[in-house]
């Protein structure tokens, strides 16, 4: 026998057995922790017999044992508490410890579970033992297979059938988050589920349960209620007073996060904190380590919960003109009978005030009566008025010495949709000029409704580009592009407010600027904050213009920018593959495109003289591995084309030029410094070559991405060239500058904005020509929205054309004189531009209340030589019906189901009015989307009813029907993003679940190209109404 450790022979013996048993022992040392291996090994009739086991020796001197000395499993809410932890050594000895510990809502286990574990200390595997080469051996019989002997095989093939599609559903064995189950039970594994109700989902479903049934609240025992008695009215209600009551408020999902906790001199931890207010039940983990690496964790849980409960079941957002039942349920956990009142009122979550009379709702107040650790439900009939953009509900119950109150703030989303028309104000020289908002002057729609009338001015477009970062750094889905253009936003914002005493003085004026109501509340809830800024971005801009400089301001704040940038880059190089390229949403494979246009953007960066491009080592990594990937790319391109003009396919000296290999030239040309590797040499001339040739009748977009790249690559003579015939080819006006008739597109290399900003640089640095430059200008500005160029590509290109020139060129400080309507506006007299006088810029705003059809009538005098830039922005909310659609390529049709489990498996059926849905109900949800042509970068988005709740959250990347797609589930629609989207007829399908009462509108479904937002339909809308 022989005894191993991790490899090393330790001994070895040879013994002789005569027909007996014989016991050896080995002693096990504190070196031969992290196991030993026993080898037993012998011959018999020249045939080999062996056995090896492993024998566990542990690490246990490394254990440390962590033990609660002071713990509570029942709080109140918001209820302040002091942990007491004791950590001993192995021995129960004293020992110097470190710790992390937190304590969150266990309910997001249900998610995805949490644990932490550590292993500092690796146990050792076998490595050796014995073989037999010549000695006897057994051979297994194996069956035989087809292909068994492929080189022989002479057998016909196989006819082949159609077969059925199964839209993935598999015979055999899958996971399903941690559990297992077998498909062939599928439809009984549905029906189960539907019955187990989780802990968290059920503090959401009470209000909606039937009153007699047992539920279980805060996590104390509910006996089973007699709802009849339990709701009958007293003789006489007496108005309560719930004054008194204490209103619970702060629902953190994480009470504490502390990474860096160490024991006193008895060995103890002490944890101080307040819990927050929600009822619910909660995880503590903790993880504590010795400098020598000992280790150990601990796991506990608690409850929050009161005598007297109200759990609500709200909806995760409002919609205009739904009607719905707000449902509670009031729980008792006393061993007496309670009777007493619940009050609901609700508030605007911007001004503070009751809304209860536009909700309807009268009855404010309601009786209540509860046996014995009972509870009930108690309803109200609400609607959801016009016009207000948050709405907070609260809650409050009384019965005798007992109270419980809750308020939450909920998103309100409109029916109606946001147009923004744009009226660009240039001035040159000394002249008096009037323009005029035809639409606004000449609106006669009655459903027409007033949002905000904006006007800006500057002598510096630059200040145009700073306006638009914010809309980038808080864009709200995650894709490499979108994630990108965060970093690339903070990156020229730290470069700004580093390079330009001036303007960061301005940006710290304007953050200190006392809040409103409204931010402060959005400030503490940034889930309300991010659901608003998806479907409601227009209440972000706040009740006054002070308000979004402040937003702005606050942005600039360096602190805040680093750590921004820091996360968004994170995030980018996690998108980053091995290969080199990024994928545009996790789990889509390398996109050429959007690898390209990141770097492409560093490079941008990098013209602006932003120093961390190259001087950040993880950045100039990133940056490096990318373009290696891009040059393989273009080698694999020239390879292709080789070997098909060695089969006489083509011709090489033809035109093979196509939009990726333009799009490399241009990407390269930034980074001229990185060497291209021998092998890709030969390509790289053979394309830069094609660009001389075939040049034209490339489409400009890619024409201008030549000409800087050739000029880049010292070619003198085409760019030239290229320059005469844009030049011929441009159209130019007072209003528009100068500019291209273009077609619009669906392909990232058809889009106008982003076109127009690359001709800035081409008349910039291969023209050298700053007055065609300042005259492009007036086009791009044209196109920009009140903060953004209408998606993030665009407006990161905007940005960058207008800020090529630097921020120090701060102009004229003599801005014109404006008269909007019959009022002038003095912006060294108006309270909300004083900041920024002597800047060149200012920017003021009237509210829908103030807004006339006269203001659409502005006249601008200037008295001085130059060009002044100003904007006027109108929006307005109209009726779905009312907004005439584009005639696109794209056409959506959406139908609901109810899905019902039979024994003949999941049957689903149109909702009618004879079956109408219920709480509770399964309804399956289909979009149904027709595409004439292909298309790139397609966004579908899919709103729901607010009385629907997602069945999955989870968001991720899929498959079906030969489509690649990503879904990510929101609070109020679940979007797909779909990378290549070819022409035919695809079905989305997925489930939701049925958790209010009441008449909903169920919202659009919305597609558009994502970088060519013109090109977008929607799906007409549908009410549901639940029984």
């Amino acid at each position: 026998y022989e005894v191993e450790r991790d490899g090393e022979l330790l001994k070895h013996e040879w013994i002789e057995l005569k027909n007996e048993q014989r016991v050896f022992e080995v002693p096990i040392t504190e070196a031969d922790r992290g196991n030993l291996g026993i080898h037993v090994t012998f011959i018999k009739d020249n045939r080999l017999y062996k056995q090896s086991e492993t024998i566990s020796v542990p690490f246990s001197n490394k254990n440390l044992n962590i033990a609660f000395e002071s713990f509570r499993d029942k709080l109140q809410p918001g209820q302040q508490e002091q942990w007491k932890i004791r950590i001993k050594g192995n021995g129960a000895e004293k020992v110097a410890a470190e710790m992390v510990a937190t304590l969150y809502d266990e309910s997001l286990d249900q998610f995805r579970s949490n644990s932490w574990y550590a292993n500092f200390f690796n146990s050792h595997l076998m490595r050796l033992g014995w073989s037999s080469t010549n000695g006897f051996n057994r051979k297994d019989l194996s069956v035989f297979s087809k292909n068994w002997n492929p080189e022989y095989d002479r057998s016909a093939g196989g006819a082949y059938f159609d077969r059925f599609n199964w839209f993935g559903y598999s015979f055999y064995d899958f996971y399903y988050g941690n559990r297992r189950y077998r498909a062939a039970n599928i439809a009984k594994m549905k029906s189960t589920m539907r019955l187990e109700v989780k802990e968290a989902e059920m503090m959401d479903m009470m209000a909606a349960a039937p009153a007699e049934e047992s539920v279980v609240v805060g996590y104390g025992t509910v006996e089973k209620e007699d709802s009849t008695e339990a709701q009958q009215k007293p003789a006489s209600i007496e108005p309560e007073d719930f004054s008194t009551v204490k209103v619970r408020t702060n629902f953190n999902e994480t009470a504490f996060f502390y990474p860096h906790l160490q024991t006193n001199a008895e060995g103890e931890i002490i944890i101080s904190f307040t819990i927050p207010e929600a009822l619910t039940r909660w995880k503590m983990l903790g993880f504590a380590h010795t400098p020598d690496l000992k280790s150990g964790s601990i796991v506990n849980h608690l409850v929050t919960q009161k005598e007297l409960m109200v759990v609500p079941n709200q909806p995760r957002f409002f919609r205009e003109n739904d009607k719905m039942i707000f449902a509670i349920k009031v729980s008792s956990l006393v061993d007496a009978e309670l009777t007493g009142q619940a009050q609901l009122e609700f508030f605007d979550a911007l001004t503070m005030k009751s809304v209860d009379v536009q909700m309807k709702n009268g009855d404010k107040a309601k009786p209540f009566s509860l046996k014995p650790r009972q509870s009930t439900n108690l309803e109200w009939s609400i609607e959801i008025p016009e016009g207000v953009q948050a709405i907070l509900y609260r809650i409050v119950a009384k019965a005798g010495n007992f109270s419980d109150g809750e308020e939450m703030t909920i998103p309100v989303v409109t029916n109606s949709m946001l147009v923004t028309e744009s009226l660009p104000l240039p001035i040159r020289g000394k002249q008096t000029k009037t323009f005029k908002f035809e639409k606004m002057v000449s609106n006669k729609s009655k459903t027409l409704r007033h949002h905000r009338f904006t006007l800006e001015f500057t002598s510096n477009p630059a200040w145009y580009a700073i306006q638009s970062l914010p809309y980038l750094m808080e864009y709200p889905y995650d894709c490499v592009e979108q994630t990108y253009s965060k970093f690339y936003s903070n990156s020229i914002a730290a470069h700004i407010a580093n390079s330009n005493p001036r303007i960061k003085q301005v940006f710290d004026t304007w953050a200190t600027i006392q809040p409103d109501a409204l931010l402060s509340n959005l400030e503490k809830n940034q889930e309300l904050k991010s659901a608003l800024l998806e479907e409601t971005p227009w209440v972000l801009q706040a009740k006054d213009e002070s308000q979004r400089k402040r937003n702005v301001g606050l942005l600039f704040d360096l602190n805040r920018m680093a750590n921004e940038q820091e996360r968004a880059l994170d995030k980018i190089m996690k998108a980053q593959n091995a290969s080199g390229g990024f994928s545009w949403f996790p789990g889509f494979k390398e996109d050429r495109y959007m690898t390209q246009h990141i770097v492409s953007g560093m490079g941008h960066l990098d013209v602006l003289g932003v120093r961390t491009v190259r001087e950040d080592a993880r950045i100039w990594s990133m940056v490096t591995r990318a373009v290696d990937f891009l040059d393989y790319q273009i080698k694999d391109d020239y390879d292709e084309l080789k070997a098909r003009a060695k089969r006489g396919l083509i011709k090489l000296e033809d035109d093979h030029l196509g939009y990726s290999q333009i799009h490399y030239l241009y990407m390269r040309s930034y980074f001229k410094d990185v060497a291209i590797p021998d092998d890709v040499k030969e390509a790289f001339t053979y394309y830069l070559e094609q660009a001389k040739k075939y040049w034209l009748r490339k489409g400009l977009y890619m024409e201008g991405m030549l000409s800087l790249a050739l000029h880049r690559f010292d070619d003198k003579v085409t760019p030239a060239a290229m320059i005469k015939s844009f030049s011929e080819r441009a159209l130019r006006s007072e209003e528009m500058g100068m500019y291209w008739k273009m077609d619009r597109g669906y392909f990232w290399y058809q889009a106008p904005i982003e076109t127009q900003a690359l001709m800035i640089e081409v008349y910039d640095e291969v023209a050298k020509d700053l007055k065609v430059v300042e005259e492009l200008k007036i086009w791009l500005l044209k196109q920009k929205q009140t903060q953004d160029w209408k998606t993030t590509k665009a407006t990161t290109e905007a940005c960058y054309a207008l800020l090529r020139r630097g921020t120090d060129v701060l102009a004229s400080t003599k801005l014109v004189d404006v008269k909007v309507g019959n009022e002038t506006i003095d912006p060294t007299k108006r309270e909300d531009t004083k900041v920024e006088a002597g800047t060149g810029y200012f920017k003021t705003a009237w509210q829908a209340g103030e807004i006339k059809s006269d203001m659409g009538r502005i006249t601008l005098s200037k008295t001085d030589d130059g060009v002044a830039w100003g904007a006027a922005y109108w929006q307005y909310f109209e009726q779905l019906d009312k907004i005439t659609p584009a005639e696109t390529p794209l056409k959506l049709k959406k139908q609901l189901f109810k899905q019902e489990n039979t024994d003949r498996g999941p049957v689903i059926t149109a909702i009618t009015e004879k079956a109408p849905l219920q709480v509770g109900d399964l309804v399956k949800v289909r979009v149904e989307l027709r595409v004439d042509r292909d298309m790139e970068y397609v966004h579908l988005k899919d709103m729901r009813a607010a009385g629907f709740e997602p069945t999955t959250t989870i968001s991720t990347y899929k498959y079906q029907d030969g489509l690649y797609y990503y879904e990510s589930t929101r609070d109020l629609a679940t979007n797909f993003f779909i990378g290549y989207l070819g022409k035919g007829t695809y079905v989305f399908e997925y489930d939701l679940r049925v958790s209010q009462k009441g008449d909903f509108s169920n919202g659009l479904t919305t597609i558009q190209c994502m970088y060519a937002p013109e090109f977008a339909s929607h799906s007409e809308g549908i009410r549901v109404v639940v029984k």
